[in-house]
């Protein structure tokens, strides 16, 4: 399949942006984030102190690119005129040499992700103009087109994919008699397997900030929730996670499974049970109208009536995207209403010091119709013990 959206799909998403401002009453928008300049124009780099940033009006699309990012932005088909400077710091501020052209007047909308030094740098170059702190880049990439659904179903399958390259690593060990993999060397393993099988079945691989990888926990590591690979080994009569995920055409997936290496206890048994079941509900929840934190409440209830919210850690989820944390968040907090075209994480967790943890997670999406998993590797405990 061929990764990259068409230039065509990018000049759609920037008239949705356009209506949005429309309606806001602005004049103009100024975004420099690089997930921001990745979905408004298709052009994705690894953001550095050289500023790319993208300048939206109702007749005009202009991306601040250094020079030497501008061969790389003219190959990946850009949809933007480019605004080329030639260096940083240089003699003269990016962002002069872009505002003294466009010379903005009227409300113009910045993102909260612009440091607040280069907000500054805005009000001092162009006076002229009100500038503006609006989330409606961020409210624009909330609901995902057809073209990018169809990318995050593709990166769930890799993801659910590098889910059982882990395991295959673990029963090949098994099976030959070697020492079974450590943390690190299983999360090396499925984020090779991830790359090579996008570059083995994909056109035009688009390589964002990630293209492949995730977290592996084994044993009493596994109750840290977001621990580092480490040195230890997966071990017979533990419980392991691995938490892994993809990006294919800059739209994101995560598959999580927690598995027991061999027959589980029964105290394995009765957090595993909580936490499929804390997880089953949460992913019932997500229905299009129902505000975030409702559906958090919901899930996490199931944790807490069950009598282990000493275990909790974090809230149900989030929202997956051209990142692979974005809103919306599935949490205390977030009032917002699910929409169809969302897509989100649904990972409840327990995590008992000193015994290990237990996550699931799939990735979302929202319809009419009520939730798709598009994630889809079997998550019951029988379906999760590795022999």
């Amino acid at each position: 399949m061929k990764q990259r959206l068409s230039r065509d799909t990018y000049l759609r998403i920037q008239d949705g942006v356009r209506a949005r401002m429309e309606a806001g009453g602005f004049d103009g928008l100024l975004v420099d984030d690089h997930h921001h300049v990745a979905y408004l124009t298709g052009f994705f780099h690894f953001p550095n102190e050289r500023p790319a940033a993208v300048w939206l009006t109702a007749t005009e699309c202009l991306m601040l690119v250094p020079a030497l990012e501008a061969d790389h932005a003219e190959k990946q088909n850009t949809a933007a005129d480019f605004v080329v400077y030639p260096e940083f710091p240089g003699i003269e501020d990016a962002f002069l040499i872009l505002l003294g052209l466009v010379k903005p007047t009227g409300r113009i909308a910045y993102s909260p992700a612009t440091p607040a030094g280069r907000v500054e740098k805005f009000k001092t170059y162009a006076p002229n103009a009100t500038w503006v702190m609006s989330e409606i880049l961020e409210e624009a990439r909330l609901l995902k087109s057809a073209e990018e659904i169809v990318l995050h179903r593709e990166a769930a399958r890799i993801s659910d994919a590098m889910v059982e390259a882990g395991l295959k690593l673990i029963r090949d060990a098994i099976a030959s008699g070697a020492p079974l993999p450590t943390e690190a060397e299983l999360a090396s393993h499925v984020t090779r397997f991830g790359v090579s099988t996008m570059h083995a079945e994909h056109e035009d691989v688009v390589v964002g900030q990630m293209l492949a990888g995730g977290l592996v926990y084994t044993g009493k590591n596994a109750a840290f929730p977001h621990g580092l690979p480490s040195s230890e080994r997966v071990k017979p009569g533990e419980t392991f996670i691995l938490s892994l995920g993809c990006a294919v055409g800059g739209r994101f997936a995560e598959s999580e499974r927690t598995f027991v290496m061999g027959q589980p206890s029964d105290e394995q048994r009765r957090y595993f049970e909580v936490a499929t079941r804390a997880q089953q509900t949460g992913v019932d929840a997500l229905i299009a109208g129902r505000a975030c934190s409702e559906a958090n409440r919901i899930c996490i209830d199931v944790i807490k009536d069950a009598g282990m919210g000493q275990f909790l850690r974090h809230r149900m989820g989030h929202g997956i995207g051209i990142w692979l944390h974005e809103p919306p968040w599935i949490a205390d907090g977030d009032d917002s209403p699910l929409q169809p075209g969302m897509i989100v994480s649904c990972e409840p967790g327990l995590y008992i010091p000193g015994h290990g943890g237990y996550r699931i997670s799939d990735t979302v999406l929202i319809t009419d119709s009520g939730p798709e998993r598009l994630t889809k590797r079997p998550r019951t405990l029988d379906e999760c013990i590795v022999s």
